[in-house]
Order: structure tokens, then sequence, then C-alpha cells
């Protein structure tokens, strides 16, 4: 877990844990010390110091605490000048309106939310010898692109390609044309002319607060940052320890030039500044337009224009496009109020106040004391600084109704404020009352949230976490919403169903009929075009005819998870798997033959079990738990052998089967063990689809039994995605996408095979059968429950496996298989971060042993046990690991097991 230490204004810093909810174990908070000015860099020493004196740790050496743990510092300390709405709480906690096309945000979110999942990923994936990163609190940026790996450096600064006018205003990374990504020198708020001329040579990246600080770094920022006597100094990071970086540094320090500095461009990056009033709507507004395609945006706003912000507030006016640029938030806002444009209007209280705003006008009002409030009119392009931060001019008023008198008369710039204790912005930012604002703005956000849910069809309500709303609705007590309407979009409904579910679990209530609405939803959509194109089987083969169709098994190496309904439903899935022979064999098999009864005989080699059906009723048995034959029976069903999917009716099975012309014998054989995690249920199935395809002339191609497999696996109940039957069905490796909606139909992409058949790589890959067996339908319902209910962290984490999946698809089409092994090894931190039931201590006690030899190792499939799957360093590494793993198995069934790649896939023929 990496740790946030957070620079604050001195008044949040006792109660942000309280006002926020974050455990004080993730988030350390202080202030830069009363009365010093210490600059960035002074200032990342002193909290990096403070956290260590206040840590477990705090005996140990400076040096050995840094190296045990990644931290994020966000500077965001500041007195908020040119923002005075939120300089009380601090501009990293700016409450940020849900984005209108985007799923899973919460309503409570804050400009803190948004930045941290950015600077995770990267510290994430920082080098051994990095752990400390340094970034600006007032900016939200966004990586629209797959980050790319962090380079190797003691200093790695991240930055935008901004053109000159822009760039002008902040520090600038110049690097020469021969070496783009070594930085030669930094430069701080250049002239156009010199961006210009810096051109004709090199490059230069515009500056976005990104910092990455190797411990050497660390240590030798901390010594800048010291006086001759050892005391903290004022010491700047950009103009004074970044103009002394690089290999031709504007400043001299030759023990600071000594160090490797990386400058990496932001791949598709965005810069959003919240420094100013006008920047929080420009921002904000730029941020709801990133994308303005129709079908992507989740809800059909009815504002007259949109920048217009209305957050955490009750607002009882009639908005116009003649209401441009207007933020308002924990607001009350009634109908004797008069808007026109350019108004930030923050804190205010419940009234009934009449009050004309001419444009630009802005107020803020905050609590001072138990029942005081300090009232700030100001113009939007006010900038508190110098002497007006510190002049007394904002009165403290107690009663209500004369606050609204005071404000009417402040507006109209003929206020007598002498009868007034008067104070200054910095004075109310010391003493304001912080957890009487927040209660203000939790009692209105209750509100709200009763009024977007019954309103959700011009609200964010059904696109935003469900999870973190379910939480509130039942800790509140709040008033659930009218059930929806048939003609409500499916997957509406079926959020719906499971936000019901979730807040009557969270009150005591059974949850069981909403759960079980939204998985019928679920299966409805998914099995409606099945439904819509009946089935007719006509037997095609003779009488003495077997057709045998047999099928390999797949390895999951990127994006699983996120072809699973209803997250691929949502947003897509991006898989990459491959498909492979055990013990030289493919080892799922079906076989299908005429019987001369009008019956179907069900028969298992593997488990010994038979079983014959003489009515409809008996092949709609394969809802029945624990049924050997709930596979075939579902299959058949799904071939036509069920009223409910035949486009002919027949009185029974019977008279079915003698229009047919026989009766059928289905056998299955499965040479793998239960729960194996190769994805051996859902390619049975699919198996079983292919023989009866044949056998009763059904004409489906691999896509068709692939998608019939994911309707069949509804039909059971069981749920999963679509890449195990992909995974199976069709042959070699390749990358599999698809895009949002029911109709869910993979694109393929081969792969080349070079690193897994190439001699020199083929014995590196490794199959070992653990001995665990595991049910993916426990961690599957879990997980899938998350994505009924937008959960945002979760979601975060399923793009995130999309995206991987594409820098798996560009290490193999490269044959790089280095990089292809350490990307699994990425995979398998993702599946466990998805879900810690994923990797079990006797797993764990199986890769401790062998992890030193691995590129990377996963469970394939959901995980919990089954076969493990490892790529070693070399084939040398590949030896230790067999060598290591058979002198002591840890169960006595575990053993290794020879694989192969498939180039086939699914394969049918006839005796």
């Amino acid at each position: 877990m990496t740790k946030k230490l957070l620079s604050l204004p001195p008044n949040l810093v006792g109660c942000f844990h309280k006002i926020t909810g974050l455990p004080a174990s993730d988030y350390f908070c202080t202030s830069d010390p009363i009365g010093h000015r210490l600059g960035s860099g002074g200032g990342t020493t002193w909290i990096l110091e403070e956290c260590h004196r206040a840590s477990e740790s705090s005996a140990e050496p400076f040096e050995n605490w840094l190296a045990g743990q990644k931290r994020i510092i966000l500077h965001a300390g500041g007195q908020s000048r040119r923002l005075p709405s939120y300089a009380p709480s601090g501009k990293i906690l700016t409450p940020v309106p849900v984005f209108r096309w985007e799923r899973g945000q919460s309503i409570t979110q804050t400009l803190l939310d948004l930045q941290l999942p950015l600077y995770e990923r990267i510290m994430d994936a920082a080098p051994a010898n990095v752990h400390t990163m340094i970034v600006s609190g007032d900016v939200y940026i966004r990586a629209a692109a797959q980050l790319p790996p962090v380079p190797e450096a003691d200093v790695v600064c991240y930055g935008l390609w901004l053109d000159s006018s822009i760039a002008k205003d902040h520090g600038v990374f110049y690097s020469t044309h021969s070496a783009p990504s070594i930085l030669d020198r930094m430069l701080q708020k250049p002239s156009v002319d010199t961006l210009n001329s810096l051109l004709q040579t090199g490059y230069y990246l515009t500056d976005i607060g990104v910092w990455l600080l190797s411990d050497r770094a660390v240590e030798l920022l901390r010594r800048r940052s010291r006086d001759a006597e050892g005391a903290l100094r004022e010491y700047d990071l950009y103009s004074d320890f970044g103009c002394a970086l690089g290999t031709n540094p504007g400043v001299a320090d030759p023990e600071l030039s000594q160090l490797k500095v990386a400058i990496v461009p932001l791949p598709g990056g965005e810069f959003y500044h919240y420094g100013t009033g006008r920047e929080m709507i420009s921002s904000t507004l730029a941020v709801q337009n990133i994308v303005n395609d129709q079908r992507e945006i989740m809800h059909r706003d009815r504002k007259p224009h949109p920048s217009i912000f209305v957050q955490n507030s009750k607002a009882g006016i009639r908005f116009t496009s003649a209401n441009t640029n207007i933020w308002i938030e924990n607001s009350c806002i009634g109908a004797g109020w008069q808007l026109t444009s350019d108004h930030i209007l923050t804190g205010i209280p419940e009234n009934d106040w009449q009050l004309a705003l001419a444009p630009g006008q802005c107020i803020d009002i905050v609590p001072v004391g138990d029942d005081g409030f300090a009232v700030r009119v100001y113009g939007i392009d006010d900038k508190f600084a110098g002497e007006e931060q510190t002049r007394p001019r904002f009165p403290i008023v107690s009663d209500i109704a004369e606050t609204g008198r005071v404000i009417k008369a402040m507006l109209a710039g003929d206020a007598d404020l002498s009868a007034y204790e008067l104070i200054s912005a910095e004075r109310i930012s010391d003493i304001a009352r912080l957890d009487r604002l927040v209660d203000q703005r939790r009692r209105f956000r209750r509100a709200n949230r009763e009024a977007l849910a019954a309103n959700h069809r011009h609200s964010v309500f059904y696109q935003s976490d469900l999870r973190e709303a379910a939480t509130a609705f039942a800790n509140d007590s709040l008033k659930m919403p009218a059930p929806l309407a048939d003609d409500e979009p499916l997957i509406t409904r079926i959020s719906d169903s499971m936000f019901r579910a979730e807040v009557s679990r969270l009150t005591g209530a059974d949850p069981q009929a909403h759960e079980e609405r939204a998985f019928s939803l679920l299966r409805e959509g998914l099995t409606r075009t099945v439904l819509e194109h009946k089935e007719l089987p006509r037997r095609d083969v003779c009488s003495d005819q077997i057709v045998w169709s047999r099928s390999p098994v797949r390895i999951d190496i990127a994006g699983g998870w996120t072809d699973t309904p209803p997250f691929c439903l949502m947003e897509g899935g991006n898989v990459i798997n491959f498909a492979i022979e055990l013990n030289g064999q493919q080892p799922l098999q079906a076989y299908v033959r005429p019987c001369p009864e009008p019956h179907i005989i069900c028969r298992s080699i593997d488990l010994g079990a038979e079983e014959i059906i003489e009515s409809f009723d008996g092949i709609l048995d394969f809802h029945r738990v624990g049924s050997p034959f709930s596979i075939p029976k579902a299959a058949l069903a799904l071939a036509g052998f069920h009223p409910r999917f035949c486009s002919v009716s027949y009185p029974s099975l019977r008279d079915q089967l003698l229009d047919f012309g026989s009766g059928l014998e289905i056998t299955l054989f499965s040479a793998i063990p239960a729960g194996s995690g190769l994805g051996t249920s859902s390619i049975l199935a699919a198996t079983v689809l292919g023989a009866l395809s044949d056998f009763c002339a059904l004409a489906w191609d691999k896509n068709e039994i692939c998608k019939r497999t994911l309707v069949l696996e509804q039909l059971l109940t069981t749920g999963g995605g679509w890449q195990d039957q992909y995974g199976g069905v069709l042959g070699g490796v390749k990358l599999l996408q698809s895009t949002k909606g029911f109709d869910q139909n993979p694109a393929v992409n081969w792969l080349p095979d070079t690193v897994f058949t190439d001699p020199g790589y083929s014995a590196c890959h490794l199959l070992y059968y653990t001995g665990i067996t595991r049910t993916a339908k426990d961690i599957l319902a879990e997980i899938v429950r998350n994505m009924f209910l937008n959960e945002g962290k979760q979601l975060r984490l399923l793009r995130h496996m999309k995206a991987h999946t594409l820098e798996m698809f560009d290490a193999i089409q490269r044959c790089n298989f280095k990089r292809m092994g350490r990307l699994i090894r990425d995979t398998w931190a993702q599946n466990m971060a998805l879900d810690s039931g994923t990797n079990p201590p006797a797993v764990e006690a199986i890769t401790r042993r062998i992890d030193d030899l691995c590129l990377g190792y996963k469970l394939p499939g959901a995980g919990g046990g089954g076969y493990l799957y490892m790529v070693a360093k070399d084939p040398e590494a590949a030896a230790r690991i067999r060598q290591t793993l058979n002198a002591d198995p840890l169960r006595p069934n575990a053993r290794f097991v020879d694989m192969s790649l498939s180039r086939s896939g699914l394969t049918v023929t006839r005796s």
C-alpha cells in the first residue's frame, strides 16, 4: 500500500481524518511550521521527516525507513489566495461533479479522489530504488493512453507537450534531439522566444508537477533544504533543485548534476488546473466535455448551459441559458435569489433571502465558533494576495436573517460593517469550523441523493458508485426510489436491482429476491437473441456414425475478468489467451451417436455416471444444482430439443425424437481434474455444442458456438464470460476484444507464437497442478456483484487490466519473451488486487519457493487453486523449478503436466 503524505492548511490537519473518513494508516497529514516558509523542496523534507518521527519505525535511521515503503507527497498547504471558496478546507478537498460520461464515480468525490489513481499506478510501476513521488494538490491530470514503463533514474519527471503560450507560465524540461528522454536542463517560465529557440536543437516538455525521486535524490534534497547550522530553510524543488539537474544545468551544483534524470511525456496526457475560481469552473467544464459522443453520455441532463455546476446543494431557482459559469456547492439558493453569470456560491446555509447578484459576484460563508458565520462577498477574479489576504474586512454574523441583510448590503457595495467583528481571509482559514461546514454539506447531500435517485433519467445516479450510494442510503435511512418501469434500459434495471439488494443487505433485510432479479435480467439480455432465433434440429448422420468433438483448454495471461458480464456489456473486454493440449492430447471430448430408442442417454466416462432423458422436463433439469449432466442438457435445449428453443412445437420429447429419426447418446470425457482454472466447464460446453451442431445440421460456426456457450452458462446460472470458450475453441495465441452491448462478439487477432514455441523459450513454460481445487462460482459472484454496483475501485482496476492486455499484445507481437513474462507477473498482481482470495496461503507457499526463478506466474482463470502456470527466466531456471517442486510437493497429487500449444482448437469429425 502506497502511503499518502499530505501537506495541508494548519486548520485542516487536526480534523482531516474525521471529516474525510480516510484512515490515518494510509494518510499522514501535517502543515509547514507556522511562520516558516520552506518552499516545495524544504516542505518535502519537512513532511518526510515529520512522517518518520510519527511512525512506528522512528527509532530506525531515516534512510532505512525511507526504503521501507512507497509514498506520495501531495503539497496542498497553500492559502488558496486565488480560490477563496475552498481556502479553509484546502483545494485538495474541492468537490468535483461526477463526469457525465464516466461510470463508477461517487457524488462525494473530491479533487484528491480524482488525483490519486493515476499517481498510485505510476508508483506501483516505479523501480525498486524509487520510494517517493511529489505532486501538486491543485491539479487534475489524466492519462488517456496506457502509461509507459517508468525508467530507471534518480529523478523521473513527467511532462506534457504544450504550446509555448501555455508553457511560458510553467517550468519546462529541455532535452536534445540526440537524447530526447534525458534532461539537458530545466527552465522556469521561459519566454516564448526562448522556447522557440530551444526547438531548433531539441524538445521541451511542460512540467506538470509529477516527480519521482530515488532514495539517493531524496537524501540530496534533504541536504540542500538545510542551512549551515542544520536548520530547515526555504528551498524550492523546481527553481532550485530542478534547475541544478541535467547534463547541462542552469544552476551549478556538481553533486546534483550527477543524478540521472529521465523525462517522460505523459501519453494522452491532459492537465486541468484548479488554482483559481475561474479555473475551477473552466477545468470542470473541460473535463465534462472530454466526451461529446452522445452515445457515451449516460444520462440526459436538463441544464440550460453546460457551465452550470450544482453539488451538495438545495437550489430552488430555474436556470436559463443566460446563466453561465456558475458554481454552487454546499449551499441553499432559494426561489428569492436572482443569478446572472460568473458566480461561485459556497457554504450558504438554509435561508429565505431575497438576493440579486450582478455578473462576477461571489459569496462564501464559513462557519466559525459554535454558531457564527464569516461572510465573504468577493469578485470572481479577486486575488487575496499580500495585504488583501491579511486585511480584516469580512464580518462575523450569528443570525441567519441578519446574515442575509449583510450580504445584500455587501452586494450593493454600501454595507456598514462597523458593528461587526471583521476578520481577514487568512484568519477565516485559521478559525473555520470545518466540522460544521462538512455537516452542512452532508445534510444537503442526503437530500440530493434522494432527488438524484428519483430523477435518475436526468441525473448521474445509476452511473455513479452504487455501492457507496447504498451505504449512504442504509446509514442515513434515505427513502428508496420508486421501482423502475420495464421500458428502462436493461443495464439500468440490473444495476437498480443490485442496488436494492445491497441496501437490503446493509439494513439487515433479505437481499436474495433483488439479487436474483439482477441476475435474471442479465440472463434475459444475454439469451434474448437465442430465443428470437429458435432452432429445428435434423439428424445429419447415418445410423452407425459417431460425431467426435474434442477441444484443448486455455491459459489466460492478460485481461481475464474484463470479458465478464456486466462489465463487458458496459465497456467491452480485452483478453489474451492461448489454447493448449495436455500430455499430447486434447483433454475435453464429446461423442454423439444415434440411439434406436426415442430417448437421450448421457454418459460421463471420467465421472462414471449415466442418465436417460425421456421428457422435456428431464432436459430442463439442467437447473438442478449438482447434476453431472447439466452441460449436455442445457446444450440440448439450445440445440432445439426443448419447446422454448425449438421453432416447431412437439407434444413430447418422444414425438420430437421420432420425427428426428432416432434418439441420441452423448458421451463426455474430461481428462482434467475439477476446479482446474483452465476454462474446463465452458470449453466442455462448447465441445458438446460443436458435436450437436454437426450431428443436428445446425451449421454453427466456431463463433456461434462460443456465443451460445455464453448463453448456456447463463442458463446454468454459473455466469462467467466469453474468454474461456474462445480460448479453447480457437487455437493458437490470440487477442480477443469485444465492444459494449449485449451482443458480445469478440474480434480475434491472432498473435505469433514464437515466445511459446521457439526452442529457446518453449522449455520455460511450465504447468503445475497444485492439487488444490477451487470453485470459480463463489469468486465470480462477488466480483460480478461489484460490477453491477459500479464499484469505483474495481472498475478502475478492470479498465487498467484492459489496457494492460494491449501491453501484452505489444510484447508478444515483438517476440519480447522477458517482457511478456514480467507482464504475466503484473497480471497476477491485478488478479490479486481484484480478489485476495485468488491467492490462498497454500498457493502462496508454492510460489514463494520458485519466485526468484520466474519472470512471472499466475493461476489461470479465477484463481484460488487448480493449475499454476509459470514462465521461468531460462531453461536452467525451469529445470530448477521442476527439481524444487518435485522434491517436496505440498500435496500428494500435485504434479507437473506437459503442455503444448494447440493450433487447431475445437475439432469435430465423423466416423
